[in-house]
């Protein structure tokens, strides 16, 4: 029996995108998106334990940008914030369901999934763009994570208010997720800096951050929910006992070392692998109309309040707002999953969202470099 060749040619994916990162000064989720795609241009597909590596790891990326937000610097631009989410939310969602619905001809139910797939952004992309430049340590990266996690808010309730049928089992991980960011807040710190468990080997801190992120997974699954949003709220509560003692700050690094190094690669090239090539090919017009009046709606709705909240950095942070794929993926399978989409409308919405995810972020770090002098925190 042929041994499986998949396992392989995801490390080669995986270091080759970095070595590329690094001689390109271009983010490495960039490459791992477009060696993903490639993978599955040749026909290979992803295993079940990719995918499930792959949902973990979009679960660990967004817990990692929830404990880089500055809770102090949200309060004090919460309006502007807030108003900025709203529109970024907003516009693309019209814009997506009017032109699928009206001009691409889909139904009403497809047509209102690939708008609210097409109304997020991305803090997959955006805090992987951020880390690895240094920015979420500035006020431009703190702001953008803070923006991103509202819009995704909004996207998050907008697809559970128009598909998902919320029932006990939805009370149910509502409740005992609340339960577990109740005692995160209240007991991590105490975990953290417990002596007898600094420094060890077996690294129990990490464990059990991935414990609790395991937790959101089941119960997300058990209660028809997202298991995003609790992820993103627990690393919200952690953020103070990340960034309140030493021992909490060697663990996030740590942490972000180990999710950097295998976990969340496998988010962004089974991202690539899942688009059909030829169901795009099929498409094309759809496609590209589809991208650009996205792109577009995103651009037109973020641009101009980002003048003031981010100032001189409203270039590149209108370009990293106006990524997409995390949640856009998840509502994009749950159609296909639930029959609202057939497999070509889910794969021009996947090659859109991927294509979000590339081409705003490479522009944004290439012609629209932030200004540090007025950006540090």
């Amino acid at each position: 029996m042929e041994p499986d060749k998949l396992p392989l040619v995801a490390g080669f994916i995986i270091f080759a995108a970095s070595v590329l990162s690094l001689k390109l000064g271009v983010s490495v989720a960039i490459f791992e998106i477009l060696f993903g795609l490639a993978a599955g241009a040749f026909g290979l597909e992803a295993g079940n334990w990719m995918v499930y590596i792959a949902g973990f790891g979009g679960i660990v990326l967004t817990f990692l940008a929830g404990s880089e937000v500055d809770v102090r610097l949200l309060k004090e631009n919460f309006r502007q914030a807030a108003l900025l989410s709203a529109l970024s939310f907003l516009a693309p969602l019209a814009a997506g369901y009017l032109f699928c619905r009206y001009a691409a001809g889909w139904d009403h139910g497809a047509a209102l999934l690939a708008g609210i797939a097409l109304s997020e952004t991305s803090l997959a992309v955006v805090y992987s763009v951020l880390t690895e430049t240094g920015l979420n340590r500035s006020r431009t990266g703190k702001l953008l994570m803070a923006c991103t996690f509202l819009t995704n808010t909004l996207t998050a309730l907008a697809l559970s208010l128009a598909f998902l049928k919320p029932g006990l089992h939805t009370l149910f991980f509502t409740a005992v997720s609340g339960t577990f960011l109740f005692f995160a807040w209240h007991f991590s710190a105490a975990l953290l800096s417990h002596p007898a468990l600094s420094g060890k080997v077996i690294e129990p801190e990490i464990k059990y951050i991935f414990f609790v992120l395991l937790a959101f997974v089941y119960l997300a699954g058990l209660g028809a929910g997202q298991s995003m949003l609790p992820a993103f709220l627990f690393g919200l509560a952690m953020s103070g006992h990340f960034s309140g003692n030493a021992g909490g700050d060697a663990v996030k690094s740590r942490l972000r070392t180990v999710a950097y190094a295998f976990i969340t690669p496998f988010f962004f090239i089974v991202a690539g692998m899942k688009v059909s090539l030829p169901a795009l090919r099929g498409a094309a017009w759809v496609f590209a109309a589809l991208f650009l009046l996205r792109q577009l709606a995103k651009w037109a709705a973020v641009y101009f309040p980002a003048r003031t909240l981010f100032r001189s950095n409203r270039g590149y942070s209108t370009l990293l707002m106006s990524t997409g794929l995390t949640f856009g993926l998840m509502a994009a399978l749950f159609g296909l999953n639930a029959g609202i989409l057939d497999q070509t409308r889910y794969s021009v919405l996947t090659g859109v969202l991927i294509a979000s995810a590339v081409l705003p972020a490479f522009a944004a770090q290439r012609w629209f470099a932030p200004k540090e002098d007025e950006d540090l925190a």
